[in-house]
């Protein structure tokens, strides 16, 4: 009797006239992880109250002596001398504000800037939920308009520095500068930012030209993802949350850390020239008084080393490396929430036969109790393998800067390719766990089963993986570039003082590239964070539909769950492509597993 062989990737999903989208009865997944991280959490709280206790964060802003003592207090040495300090910076400060105006850049000037950068990705993403192939395209041509200035400014700075004094020095000449307006005054730094922006321009420029076919199909699930967001608009303002829990971890790990390093205390050790017993022996600043000084006359105490000598001394670089480390994993935890949370409502949206009759009331609010209820093991376990592969990124950067002075080209090289392969298998993993929650979101089981099955069905599908999900994601990077140039240039104008409508409500600035930048920065965070949900939106729906197609073949008794839209156009362009011997390949092998699904239908 001959085996049967098996498919390479694994078998395609059957049709199953019950599954109704996210299953409900589902029972809690990877639980060993989810107690490992509970403990780990529990563990982490143990260390900020125990560096809390220990840490004394003044010891980062005030100068110390000898002794431990802070500079000025009343007692020390250098008391006169830290008064003598503040009144100078006193007066120097009461000098400037007299003569010049203050360089300070008032808060609300840049609430203002980063108000409109929300309220441009807002209006983006109502319009695409209107108007989506008109806004892509009107998205792409404003995008190379966008460079093109760009481009058209550095050459007219460049251009304007001609036979300035000094302009003509190189930037290796430069060397690195703490004032960065330096930089704009040279001509080689416009001529640098001018080569990067054609370059870039012109790579936009090719994938366009060769993508062109393609995009009309990314611009159909784009669609599909607005139709999406349109039913579960509460997903828009899902990033907000993810901010909020960031900043809690972030704000806990800094506190943390500068309690764990402000947590030495000054030694002091007995020497002498004669034999003593006490000799090296741990002594106070008060030695004169003291026991030891009478049996040792000629020792003193002199300070040996900034430390500790207790358990919790010795430990610290321990404790520090944890701390670390469980910000990785809670930083990654609360990334994995939210890409969990999203995907499992927006499969709500893609598997309700009836939109929007046949979704959940709440579909964030369900999906975010089913995942925390259920999966908080499986997010755990996703977002540890991440973060053991950015911790030794981490130590391999620390290697790499504590050998710079010693190590030779072999070693070099060696880190080089370390760092590289790991900065690589961080993408990867990435990739897995996104697209393994979503699997999770949908069928609730564990974390290894869910990613083996999205990898499977994105093999499976590797020819409509590198047409739409990749298209789209591109389509979305112009989109957040378009809103991060926007704002950029309208900063620009603004601080810069060069358009007449702005000069007597723009700030006097002497540094206006700082507002700028911190603009845009700002500006490419928020753009991020709304353009996320779309990013997470297409991904969901595009493992969605690839189930679709192996599941259902569009009959009356088995149609599809796609818009007719979309279905339309996929196979519009299957027809248009039939020199593809990868695409007839794929498309030859899903007809056979659909025949073959019928005939064991049949027999059963």
């Amino acid at each position: 009797m001959e085996l049967e062989e098996q498919p390479k990737y694994g078998e395609p999903r059957k049709y199953d006239p019950t599954f109704k989208g996210p299953i409900q009865n589902r029972g809690c997944t990877d639980i060993v992880c989810c107690i490992l991280f509970i403990l780990a959490i529990l563990g982490y709280i143990a260390v900020g109250i125990l560096a809390w206790s220990q840490g004394d964060p003044r010891k980062v802003i005030y100068p110390t002596d000898s002794r431990g003592q802070f500079c000025g207090q009343a007692g020390t040495p250098l008391e006169e001398k830290h008064q003598l300090v503040s009144l100078t910076h006193s007066l120097t400060h009461s000098i400037s504000v007299l003569t010049s105006p203050p360089p300070l850049l008032p808060p609300s000037t840049l609430s203002s800037g980063l108000v409109i950068a929300m309220l441009t990705s807002l209006l983006f993403i109502v319009l695409l939920r209107f108007l989506a192939g008109i806004m892509v395209w009107v998205m792409i041509v404003m995008v190379i308009l966008v460079i093109g200035y760009g481009i058209v400014h550095c050459y007219m700075e460049y251009a304007a520095l001609k036979g300035e004094p000094g302009a003509d020095v190189t930037l290796q000449q430069l060397g690195f500068q703490t004032d960065f307006t330096v930089y704009l005054q040279i001509r080689q730094t416009w001529l640098a930012f001018m080569i990067i922006l054609a370059i870039v321009e012109v790579i936009i420029i090719l994938l366009l030209i060769f993508l062109r076919k393609r995009i009309c199909i990314a611009i159909a699930l784009i669609k599909e993802a607005s139709r999406a967001i349109g039913h579960v608009m509460s997903s828009l303002f899902y990033p907000l949350f993810t901010f909020l829990l960031l900043a809690m971890v972030i704000a806990y790990w800094a506190v943390t850390a500068v309690f764990l390093s402000t947590s030495n205390e000054p030694i002091y050790k007995v020497f002498n020239e004669t034999e003593c017993e006490h000799s090296r022996a741990t002594c106070e600043p008060n030695y004169t008084s003291s026991l030891m000084r009478k049996q040792c006359p000629d020792s003193e105490c002199l300070f040996a080393f900034y430390g500790g000598e207790t358990v919790y001394h010795k430990y610290l670089i321990a404790l520090q490396f944890y701390n670390v480390f469980l910000f990785f994993w809670c930083a990654n935890f609360v990334t994995a929430l939210g890409q969990m949370t999203l995907a499992g409502a927006f499969a709500s949206y893609y598997w309700a036969f009836v939109k929007p009759d046949d979704m959940p009331a709440f579909p964030v609010f369900s999906s975010l109790g089913r995942s925390l209820r259920y999966h908080t093991g499986t997010l755990a376990f996703g977002s540890l393998i991440l973060s053991i592969i950015q911790i030794i990124r981490v130590l391999l950067e620390y290697l790499d800067h504590k050998l710079q002075g010693a190590q030779n080209k072999c070693t070099k090289f060696l880190l080089c390719c370390l760092k590289c392969c790991f900065w690589c298998l961080e993408k990867f993993i990435k990739f897995i766990n996104r697209n393994a929650y979503i699997m999770v979101a949908i069928y609730g089981k564990n974390f290894c089963t869910s990613a083996r099955d999205a990898f499977f069905l994105l093999m499976r599908n590797m020819i409509r993986v590198a047409v739409l999900d990749k298209v789209t994601d591109f389509l979305l990077f112009l989109g957040k570039l378009l809103i991060v140039g926007l704002v950029g240039i309208f900063a620009f104008f603004f601080f810069s003082g060069r358009v007449k409508a702005f000069e007597n409500t723009a700030p006097n600035l002497h540094y206006y590239w700082v507002p700028i930048i911190t603009l845009v920065i700002g500006s490419y965070l928020i753009a991020h964070g709304f353009f996320s949900v779309y990013a997470m939106c297409v991904d969901t729906l595009f493992l969605c539909f690839c189930e679709d197609l192996e599941r259902n073949d569009g009959s009356a008794t088995r149609p599809y769950y796609m818009s007719s839209t979309l279905h339309e156009i996929l196979w519009k362009n299957k027809a248009e492509e039939p020199s593809s011997s990868a695409a007839r390949q794929q498309d030859d092998e899903d007809i056979r597993l659909k025949q073959q699904q019928a005939q064991e239908e049949d027999a059963a």
